[in-house]
């Protein structure tokens, strides 16, 4: 491992933008440790003897010694950068955890207070997929696509906005990506960024109405991950087409 090697934790990476992240964070040589329920799930996507780079922790993302676990490095220090993409899967006319976000922020704090008190140090860059449609700074969705995140996003996003609220108080370095409606495949568009700051509001404003899963993934891996610009330190930033 090299001085410019980071060490990533992620959570929630078996599918969808966490994947497509942790994807391309692998392919630029850094260090990844995934927690996920079922490692199946992705040691069949990234086969052991061919990823020497990742180690899968088995475990749920709201329990404290499986995240601990997952945000302590082999040096005995605390990740640098640690990317949670957990999130609610719709069930019914609703979704099968309407807290599982507000948990999951929760128990990141919770392992990083415990890895600390047992003397593990290290100040990680939390980044963490939020969703377009709910600051408190204006309209950050088309108009025509209110009534669509009020029919069925109200829930998931209200679970979002507390999950954001307790990593921009926590103390810790954070980043939120909020998304805009995300969709299957990969796209040649370019991705328009937006910037607020949880206290004082808009910087620069963007609305759109899709991204796909790839494309954010890809935007989170490069832009969050493999180089930080300091304007998104401590920001929410909207990413959408």
């Amino acid at each position: 491992m090299t001085s410019n090697t980071k060490v990533v934790a992620f959570l929630g990476a078996s599918t969808g933008v966490g994947l497509s992240a942790l994807k391309h964070t692998l392919a630029a040589g850094h260090q990844c440790i995934a927690l996920c329920r079922n490692p199946s799930k992705l040691t069949a996507i990234f086969p052991t003897e061919s990823t020497p780079n990742l180690k899968i922790i088995g475990g749920n993302a709201h329990d404290v010694a499986a995240v601990s676990k997952c945000l302590q490095t082999e040096a005995g220090t605390i990740v640098d950068i640690i990317v949670t993409t957990i999130g609610a899967k719709p069930s019914g006319l609703g979704v099968d955890d309407p807290d599982v976000c507000k948990k999951g922020a929760a128990t990141i704090l919770d392992s990083l207070a415990e890895l600390r008190r047992n003397g593990i140090t290290g100040s990680p860059h939390i980044i963490a997929c939020g969703t377009a449609g709910f600051s408190r700074f204006g309209r950050d969705i088309p108009l025509v696509m209110i009534p669509v995140y009020a029919l069925f996003v109200r829930v998931p996003g209200a679970d979002k906005v507390v999950m954001e609220d307790r990593f921009a108080q926590s103390g810790e370095s954070f980043t939120i990506m909020r998304a805009s409606h995300l969709v299957d495949g990969e796209s040649t568009k370019p991705i328009r960024v937006g910037v607020e700051d949880p206290k004082t509001g808009v910087e620069s404003k963007v609305t759109g109405y899709t991204i796909s899963r790839e494309d954010a993934g890809r935007w989170l891996a490069e832009n969050l991950v493999l180089q930080m610009d300091a304007k998104y330190l401590n920001k929410n930033v909207t990413i959408t087409y």
